[in-house]
């Protein structure tokens, strides 16, 4: 990730600590910028009769759908697969509004587009929310988001992170020098972060793996690769890969998932130039895509190693691609994934991708923002294959394991668009066959409302949202919350005819079929649903969740089913899990209405 007052390097923000004189540097994450009415490549099906039923009506013989082959992009991340059984909700009656002039959108349920994994809901912790288990109100907020992946230890700190390490006891190590160098090569002390640090304003390893285990989910860890090129010991990459491998020793088989380093082609990350005076191997000043492959190996060898001496025999290990085009990136990792690529080989088990979609540091409009999840996801997709096939290895795996918005000014990432934001790119990252997602992040700090966190930093350090309540939910939760929830276990076809309402279908094992849709547009929408090849049961239920009056058009609330956060409170509201659904009868068809820059989650029961 990239050092951006969110938390990783671009403007790299600051925040000070009031601990033993500490400075550290908050980041977050770059990345580059970048419509369909959501429709989605069907896959072959096998028709069990000659003719299908359509909507509501009572149409002819059902047209069964066949999952599609899994697809190279995919692979074992979508191992935890599983049927998904759909309960009905406490419901509310709603009336229908008038289906004149409505939209439509028609979901196919012949047409499966893909398995939904699970492990697209994934998130970023970082060792600046403090020890997060002494914390209620945000183990909850993360039980209740149901991750299913946290990633740790914190974006480019991970290339400055020494996890075994506890100041006192276990030191940082003496080849870890005490000044480091940014990209003009200015030096400045390091600040390195310590997994056996137990003070207040930090997470402890131990710790990190107490919220894993307490919120029901899976690690995700970034091993330090920085400490390979700083080191000033002879074989900086073997101390760092030993450092590494021990990581993995300690981990005792309780995490498949590992990659080394982040971003390692940012210009903003640790070891992105060293001062060449210390180091001993001969490595170039700035990286180069050649010497990060190289080192890859010498990393996953080591970790594959102790990998087997523990009984880890599932590991995985990613390494760090870009997603676009690097042909003109910055000195040194210019052709990053051709040169990275080249030297690897096929040593990693997956691809890493990290993507931040909108214009950075840009004060984005809605349009914009919303006009990014489509053709950026694609086109970051067909960067990954061309580089595969440019070099010649096999496709593996792809993990975007950081994703947000980066846009400034206006209280973007904190907004109600930026919860469809969240939304499209859940479907979108579907649709392109990734089946690995993490979103930076759990929390960061406020920055007058350019925060990527999806909860308040309510920790001692100070990046507090003013008035809100500690670890407070931003609106994004919300979407996520109900996307999960009202999503099935398949991605179906789904086709809108207007631009402004995207469509994203599924359907559930346990027969019920359903869609959301977005409505990016500042207009309402009335949109009227067919489902076809489908069995259609006698009523359908749906949520409707859309910001309120404050901030125009970057509102920081959310409203469920007109339902709002508490007077004075930002978010949304507190008794969300809840709530009623809407619900109506099936007869006379499926109607709803989408109001501007919402979202509407809709299932159907089944017959």
């Amino acid at each position: 990730m990239k050092l951006n007052k969110k938390l990783d390097m671009k403007n790299i923000k600051k925040t000070v600590l009031i601990i033993a004189a500490l400075v550290v540097a908050i980041q977050s994450c770059k990345k580059d910028p970048a419509g369909n009415s959501g429709g989605g490549g069907g896959t072959t099906t096998t028709p069990t009769t000659v003719s299908t039923g359509v909507g509501t009506g009572p149409g002819g013989a059902i047209v069964t759908g066949t999952d599609p082959a899994l697809a190279t992009t995919q692979g074992f991340f979508l191992n935890t697969w599983q049927p998904k059984t759909f309960t009905a909700p406490n419901t509310q009656s709603a009336t229908k509004p008038s289906s004149s002039g409505a939209v439509s959108v028609t979901v196919d349920l012949s047409q499966i587009v893909t398995k939904a994994s699970t492990n697209i809901y994934g998130n970023n912790t970082n060792p600046y929310m403090g020890q997060m288990v002494t914390e209620p109100v945000l183990m909850a907020n993360i039980t209740a988001l149901a991750p299913k992946i946290l990633r740790a230890p914190g974006g480019s700190l991970s290339d400055m992170y020494f996890w075994n390490a506890d100041g006192s006891t276990v030191p940082i190590p003496a080849d870890a020098p005490a000044n480091l160098l940014d990209l003009n090569g200015n030096s400045s002390a390091a600040y390195y972060w310590m997994g056996g640090n137990t003070q207040s304003f930090t997470i402890s390893l131990a710790n990190y793996y107490n919220v894993l285990q307490q919120t029901n989910s899976t690690g995700l860890i970034t091993v330090n690769y920085g400490y390979a090129r700083y080191g000033t010991s002879p074989h900086p990459d073997q101390v760092a890969a030993h450092l590494a491998a021990n990581w993995v020793r300690y981990d005792k088989g309780r995490t498949q998932y590992w990659e080394v380093g982040n971003e390692c082609y940012g210009n903003w990350e640790a070891g992105y130039r060293i001062d060449q005076t210390k180091n001993q191997d001969g490595q170039p000043q700035i990286i180069t895509g050649t010497v990060y492959g190289t080192h890859f190996q010498v990393f996953a060898d080591s970790m594959r190693a102790a990998a087997a001496q523990v009984g880890n025999a599932n590991i995985k290990i990613g390494i760090v691609l870009t997603s676009s085009n690097d042909v003109g990136n910055n000195s040194g990792v210019s052709n990053w994934n051709h040169d990275v690529l080249s030297a690897a080989g096929n040593t990693a088990d997956f691809f890493v991708v990290h993507n931040y979609f909108t214009p950075y540091n840009d004060n984005s409009s809605p349009a914009t923002i919303l006009g990014t999840p489509i053709p950026v996801t694609s086109s970051m997709m067909s960067w990954v294959k061309t580089s595969v096939q440019g070099t010649g290895v096999t496709q593996k795996p792809v993990a975007m394991d950081e994703w947000n918005i980066q846009a400034v000014g206006s209280s973007q990432d904190v907004s109600n668009i930026a919860g469809l934001h969240a939304v499209m790119t859940l479907g979108e990252v579907m649709k392109n066959q990734i089946s690995m997602a993490s979103r930076w992040d759990l929390a960061n700090s406020w920055g007058n409302g350019d925060d990527q966190g999806i909860f308040n930093n309510s920790s001692s350090n100070g990046g507090a949202e003013p008035n809100a309540p500690i670890w407070n939910a931003r609106p994004a939760f919300y979407y996520m919350y109900f996307f999960q929830k009202y999503f099935g276990d398949r991605m179906v076809s789904a086709v809108s005819n207007t631009s402004d309402i995207v469509s994203y279908g599924s359907s559930f094992s346990s027969g019920e079929a359903g869609v959301i849709l977005v409505n990016q547009g500042s207009g309402a929408h009335v949109v009227n649903v067919a489902f076809n090849n489908f069995s259609i049961g006698a009523n359908y239920y749906y949520y409707v969740l859309n910001g309120g009056t404050d901030n125009a058009p970057f509102s920081h609330d959310v409203l469920v089913n007109g339902v709002g956060p508490a007077s004075g409170a930002t978010g949304g509201p507190a008794n969300y899990a809840s709530i009623a659904a809407n619900t109506a009868a099936v007869t006379g068809g499926i109607t709803v209405t989408v109001p501007a820059y919402s979202v509407v989650y809709l299932v159907a029961d089944k017959k």
